[in-house]
């Protein structure tokens, strides 16, 4: 399934919850399927922190082009895009085509840098809404995100529930405990405490935060995997451990890589490093630590959930320690507690946090079964 990215303009601002705003803005976004004449099947599939707008398929004559959710999107697959028109939308502030800190300011001509304006999930849901308005959408049959996206597909119910008729929220929370919110302020830190970002107007200094970015990812990914997948893995085996310890030449040093883990974690912070934009990583961990709905509620995530009118389903990893099962839990409760439409799965999977991208039958069932239940026997969305 090959795709093309495409791209939307806005000049009218978008109100930022912040009190700011942004105007003359772009969304990037791909779409997988064809839209039925009735505009009732699409479903929106919302990123997490370092994802894209490209969900699924393949780029034309390129290598390893394959959308992050390739696994679970496409003709046949769990979303069936035979079925549905999904629709992959890359937000506001990301680095991956949609206006973000690396382009220019309309006002001022310069790149916005440290300018950008600080968004939440909830910019960014009425920005994917202004979206679906330029594509004709009145109604989404289903929003779907994994992670940030279930945090996004969470407030799509709250922020336009006569929009969305179901919505699939995956390893995800009704907010970030202070544990996720310390790893997140540890990330940043290490991105502004580099020499090279110059207090985020580092694009005119000619210089890239690298040394921070490769921190930072050092950080989230050893969050992202369970203890039982890294000693699987990796274990405690030397990068030379085909060797004997007389043949080796032990360095004993506090600045080599010895072990495994060590060089695997070298590897994914440097890749990072070259791909992302420490701005958004920024603004994107922020936008995690802001979400809570129940905030306007005194804490209390049932009266916050009320205005949801949508069909739920909510799936959650049993080694999943940073957005626990007992988070998903909690959505689970308050929606039953305002008697909602809720469908439960909780896998046993031993992959951590990153088991909603990857491949696990009953994973893949449940999500199979229950947009098979959103399509009605004459084949229109439910």
């Amino acid at each position: 399934m090959n795709v093309t990215p495409q791209s939307m303009h806005f000049a009218a601002a978008l109100p930022l919850q912040s009190g700011a705003s942004i105007r003359a803005y772009e969304l990037s976004f791909e779409t997988y399927g064809t839209l039925n004449a009735d505009k009732s099947n699409a479903v929106l599939v919302c990123h997490a922190l370092n994802a894209s707008h490209h969900v699924a398929g393949t780029y034309a004559g390129q290598d390893k082009s394959e959308g992050w959710w390739h696994n679970m999107i496409g003709p046949g697959k769990a979303l069936d895009t035979e079925q549905f028109f999904v629709i992959g939308v890359n937000n506001l502030g990301s680095c991956f085509g949609s206006t973000g800190p690396m382009h220019t300011h309309p006002d001022t001509g310069r790149v916005y840098g440290a300018d950008f304006p600080v968004v939440t999930v909830e910019d960014w849901v009425n920005a994917q809404a202004r979206l679906l308005d330029g594509l004709g959408i009145k109604t989404l049959a289903a929003v779907m995100g994994g992670s940030l996206g279930g945090m996004q597909a969470l407030s799509w119910a709250l922020q336009y529930p006569e929009r969305v008729r179901h919505a699939v929220v995956i390893a995800s929370a009704p907010n970030l405990t202070a544990e996720n919110i310390a790893f997140n302020e540890v990330a940043r830190r290490a991105i502004q405490t580099d020499p090279d970002f110059h207090g985020g107007n580092f694009y005119a200094q000619g210089t890239v935060p690298k040394r921070g970015l490769r921190i930072a990812r050092m950080i989230g990914h050893i969050t992202y995997l369970s203890d039982d997948v890294m000693n699987e893995k990796f274990g405690r085996q030397l990068i030379a451990s085909s060797q004997s310890e007389q043949d080796r030449n032990f360095f004993y040093s506090t600045l080599e890589a010895e072990f495994q883990i060590e060089s695997y974690l070298r590897y994914q912070g440097d890749k990072f490093a070259e791909y992302f934009d420490a701005n958004t990583y920024l603004l994107i961990t922020r936008a995690l630590d802001y979400f809570d709905p129940a905030r306007r509620f005194n804490g209390n995530l049932s009266l916050a959930l009320a205005r949801a009118t949508s069909k739920f389903l909510l799936v959650s990893f049993t080694t999943d320690w940073r957005f626990a099962p007992k988070r998903s839990r909690e959505i689970v409760k308050a929606l039953l507690d305002n008697k909602r439409d809720v469908s439960y799965a909780e896998i046993n999977a031993p992959h951590g946090h990153d088991a909603f991208l990857l491949d696990d039958a009953r994973y893949m069932g449940v999500i199979r079964s229950y947009f098979n239940n959103v399509v009605n026997p004459s084949g229109e969305a439910a």
